[in-house]
């Protein structure tokens, strides 16, 4: 708009022609002077800085509206002028209004009742003020900061309550919403919650301007929500204002493990069966199975979403193992810890093994070849760090005379280093040529595992056998074992 236009337009709806006089009688204006407020620069204003020049000569409105006789509206009006919603509309012509406050030689005055007599509609903002049982309509001319009170209007309308419960379904202490800002003409509001035995669990009092509430229910079955609106006047609404609410009834887990006492179920699977878990108003859609170490670590989860609800586990490593299970309704309901849902399962290892053994064994003596078999135990004294091997068998030469079949009896103390392990002894074998002595010998091995699946081991290591008490040179022997213990 040009500074020209705008002028023109200042000076055609601002100036503000007005005769005060002592009497009440009203006045007619036909034409704008310039008794205006406030004087604005720029476009016409927006209701934003309407209110934000209100708000700038507070001061000044007060005076005036004391000077009306309307003081005790002042905070009312100013207050709610911050959210007021500005409606643009007319001062008709012969269209009074009681009061008008304006600005003459810099001092605030006020005249009225005045009525505009102008050649067309003056075009205005109006705005209303509530305070107590009235309604005040105010209009400001665009773009005056001038104030004029058009009517003021008591009215104590019935109250009509409006009451929107969701969900309308919900499980146990889900939040449920409480929305009563559909209300109408109401001073206060209160909402009761009433179970299926007629009994009041709750109520809240809420206010229009906070209408909203967020509650929660610890208990299943139906309930009543029902609402109270109250006017000005403290008269409730009478208009039927209720809603219904169902709490959902959460499933019950079970879960059953396969075994308690489970020994030797390292490195098998163990089965925990959760199909035993029930819902009352409707159906078990998911199982999460949990697995937790005596120390309270989860070692693994699982959710089963199809029946029947089966979760298979293999651990590897032994000790005490809690297993609980969660189930979830159809409705997203989940169960609460029983003794049903919760079983601690101890798990050991096997440690004893039958071992069975056989390779070429070369005694000096020529270095002559024998093969050799062996049986006998093997045991971990503690697994997969220490272990012992017991075996016992022959050895039987590829030549005949002076050599001869022998009996060869070991014991080992291994060490495992991963795969690797390195096992030392003693060892007993009869004589291997018959110009020999039976003796006993230093024994080492050397080997690595070659699988183990926990019940069985294969081991393939070398061994070498020292003679005590007899001759080094002579009766030393060196092996190749391939081990299977199971």
């Amino acid at each position: 708009m040009s500074g020209k236009r705008l002028k023109l337009l200042v000076v055609s709806c601002l100036i503000l022609f007005l005769v005060v006089g002592a009497t009440a009688e009203v006045k007619k204006i036909k034409s704008m002077g310039s008794y205006t407020f406030v004087r604005i620069k720029g476009s016409i204003p927006t209701p934003e800085v309407m209110k934000m020049l209100a708000d700038r000569y507070a001061g000044d409105i007060k005076y005036g509206f004391d000077q009306a006789g309307y003081g005790d509206i002042y905070l009312a009006f100013i207050d709610q002028l911050k959210s007021a919603q500005f409606e643009d509309t007319t001062w008709n012509i012969g269209e009074t209004v009681k009061w008008m406050l304006f600005r003459s030689q810099g001092k605030i005055k006020v005249t009225g009742p005045l009525e505009w007599a102008g050649k067309k509609p003056l075009e205005v903002f109006a705005v209303k003020v509530k305070k107590g049982f009235k309604t005040y309509t105010f209009i400001i001319p665009k773009p005056c900061g001038n104030i004029a009170l058009r009517d003021e209007i008591e009215e104590i309308p019935e109250a009509v309550c409006s009451l929107k419960v969701t969900p309308a379904k919900a499980n146990i202490n889900d939040p449920i919403t409480v929305d009563m800002s559909g209300s109408q003409y109401a001073k206060s509001l209160k909402v009761e919650i009433i179970d299926s035995q007629g009994n009041k669990v709750a109520s809240k009092d809420l206010s229009p301007e906070a209408a909203r509430w967020q509650t929660k229910l610890d208990k299943p079955g139906q309930y009543i929500f029902r609402g109270t609106a109250i006017n000005l006047e403290d008269k409730p609404s009478v208009n039927r204002c209720e809603s219904g609410v169902y709490i959902n009834f959460p499933p019950v887990a079970r879960v059953v493990p396969n075994c308690l006492n489970c020994r030797e179920y390292v490195g098998r699977p163990l089965t925990f069966d959760g199909s035993g878990s029930t819902d009352q108003d409707g159906e078990v859609t998911r199982v999460v199975f949990e697995l937790t170490d005596s120390n309270g670590q989860v070692v693994d989860s699982s959710a089963v979403t199809q029946k029947p609800y089966i979760w298979e586990k293999t651990l590897y490593k032994p000790g005490d193992y809690t297993v609980s299970v969660i189930a979830y309704d159809n409705d997203g309901a989940s169960s609460v810890s029983t003794s049903e849902s919760r079983k601690t399962i101890k798990v050991t290892r096997k440690t004893l093994f039958i071992a069975a053994e056989a390779g070429p064994l070369l005694a000096h003596g020529s270095y002559t070849g024998f093969a050799f078999v062996r049986t006998g135990m093997f045991i971990w004294l503690k697994p997969d760090k220490t272990s012992l091997t017991f075996t016992s068998g022959a050895a039987v030469p590829f030549k005949g005379t002076p050599w001869k079949a022998a009996i060869t009896t070991n014991l080992l103390g291994n060490i495992h280093f991963g795969k690797a392990f390195l096992g030392l002894g003693a060892g007993f074998m009869t004589k291997e040529r018959s110009d020999r002595k039976t003796g006993i010998d230093g024994l080492g091995q050397l080997g690595v595992t070659l699988s183990n699946s926990y019940f069985s081991l294969w081991q393939l290591y070398f061994e070498f056998r020292v003679p005590i008490g007899r001759s080094f040179s002579d009766c030393h022997k060196m092996a190749v074992g391939l081990r299977y213990n199971f």
